[in-house]
């Protein structure tokens, strides 16, 4: 691109004023920038101003749109130095230099296992992740410090996605790349339906990982979102084995009956309505299918051999949906009901 000479002479002026980037001790400090997609110009310069990369964002800014940043930007998670050269900084962003290593995160792991899978994919260690994922700052940025009661973490807010990272990034950086991503994906319609359903977003992230836990067949999504969408009008407990799952805090083949009794306000065959919050990572299907519950009465369901579900309106015809299926299965166990 070539620079009109006026704006050449206002770029030196602008250079002048601020003098050369520092290259000092700091400026080998490594710093983590996100810039979410569909971000503006105007935010990614706020974001790397506020990480330290350039020190004057207005100068900055006059400097990066001589160069053609705000047509070819980029979003990304970026490591740069503090006080980095302007012109690697634009480059950058307009280049979308990748980083080096992917971590992906399935739909449905707890925190505990999303610590545990950054340990093995990421060196990181699950005990920094645990901690990263408790801090108050992370608990602000997405509304839940003024909770009543305050959650304990950002349990449900780390994006299931594949992610491209720097390497040897740490554990807050990590948190917070994850929880801007799902900020990221909420979108403005999702937030006005909250008031259509009476709702908060923690509510709904909270049953939408209920939904994702019980979700083997993406199409059945809507359904069980009615379900329980029925019983917490109808103020029937809602009686979910994946929140037992999440009270004993370990995977188990089978919800028996002995789990039944665990003593957890996590435990919704003990404690009518939501969980105090959610209980797994939902993905962008579950969050829609939290949001928008098909338009029908079921109450009930149960677990097909091939994951689908079989829907009643009455406690009698899931009954019967029991007994086809346990016919199906002949001597297999007895497939677990939801609602009792």
């Amino acid at each position: 691109m070539t620079i009109a000479p006026r704006a050449a002479v206002i770029l030196a002026g602008v250079l002048a004023a601020c003098g050369t980037p520092d290259r000092g001790p700091a400026a080998a400090d490594s710093v983590l920038v996100i810039i979410p997609r569909g971000a503006s110009f105007e935010a990614a310069v706020d974001s790397i101003a506020a990480r330290g990369v350039v020190r004057h964002a207005g100068p900055f800014r006059l400097f990066a749109r001589l160069r053609g940043l705000p047509r070819s930007l980029k979003s990304g998670v970026y490591a740069f130095r503090r006080d980095e050269e302007w012109g690697r900084v634009v480059a950058t962003l307009a280049r979308g230099r990748g980083a080096e290593v992917r971590f992906t995160v399935p739909e449905g792991l707890m925190l505990v296992e999303v610590a545990e899978l950054a340990r093995r994919q990421l060196g990181v260690a699950a005990e920094s992740v645990l901690a990263a994922a408790r801090q108050p700052v992370r608990l602000a940025e997405l509304g839940l410090a003024t909770g009543e009661p305050t959650p304990a973490s950002v349990e449900g807010y780390l994006y299931p996605s594949t992610y491209v990272l720097p390497v040897g990034i740490d554990a807050t950086d990590l948190v917070r790349v994850m929880t801007q991503t799902f900020t990221g994906h909420w979108t403005p319609e999702w937030q006005a339906r909250l008031d259509t359903l009476g709702m908060t977003r923690h509510q709904i992230v909270t049953l939408a990982s209920i939904v994702q836990s019980e979700m083997r067949y993406q199409p059945d999504g809507p359904f069980i979102s009615a379900v329980y969408h029925n019983r917490l009008r109808r103020r029937m407990p809602l009686q979910a084995d994946p929140t037992v799952i999440y009270a004993l805090q370990q995977r188990v083949t089978r919800v028996l009956d002995r789990h039944l009794r665990v003593r957890s306000p996590y435990n919704t065959y003990l404690h009518p309505g939501l969980p105090p919050g959610p209980i797994s990572q939902p993905g962008a299907a579950a969050l829609e299918a939290a949001l928008y519950p098909a338009p029908v009465p079921f109450l009930y369901f149960v677990a097909r051999p091939d994951g689908k579900h079989v829907f009643s309106v009455t406690y009698a015809e899931h009954q019967a949906a029991i007994r086809t299926i346990r016919r199906g299965r002949s001597a297999a166990p007895a497939p677990r009901s939801r609602g009792r």
